[in-house]
């Protein structure tokens, strides 16, 4: 009797519960579920304050803190999926309350990024681009 009441207790928890990079990658906060566990075992993901491994459980009302590259967005956990979904849909298992500034800064740093001509070589649409912001032709 006893391995059918673990079996029922593993069941319950189970359905009330789900894996940290399985919510994150179902609810589009990373592209692939290697992607948000790779960020887990890097500790660019807390739950409720505390860093946590990709296994870790997730239950509804749960504040998930994760580092997306520039931005770190505050997500609170409001249901659990069974698997991804769409964009529209998604939003019924997750509320952002990352602040917009988060998400301006984001974007003017990478601006700022793009016309100090850091990183790679331009492509022909970084230089079009370029040109139409600043009026300039880089051909001679």
């Amino acid at each position: 009797m006893e391995s059918s009441e673990k079996r029922e207790a593993g069941a319950a928890a189970s359905a009330e519960d789900a894996r940290l990079d399985k919510w994150l990658w179902s609810v589009r906060a990373y592209k692939t579920r290697a992607l948000a566990a790779e960020a887990c075992r890097l500790g660019r993901v807390t739950v409720d304050g505390r860093e946590a491994k990709p296994a870790a459980a997730v239950r509804a009302g749960q504040v998930i803190e994760a580092r997306e590259g520039l931005i770190l967005r505050r997500l609170v956990v409001l249901g659990l999926p069974r698997g991804r979904q769409g964009a529209a849909r998604a939003k019924e298992f997750v509320r952002d309350e990352t602040p917009p500034e988060a998400y301006a800064a984001a974007r003017e740093q990478r601006v700022q990024h793009i016309l100090a001509g850091g990183g790679e070589r331009p492509t022909k649409r970084d230089r079009r681009a370029r040109e139409r912001l600043w009026g300039e032709s880089d051909a001679l």
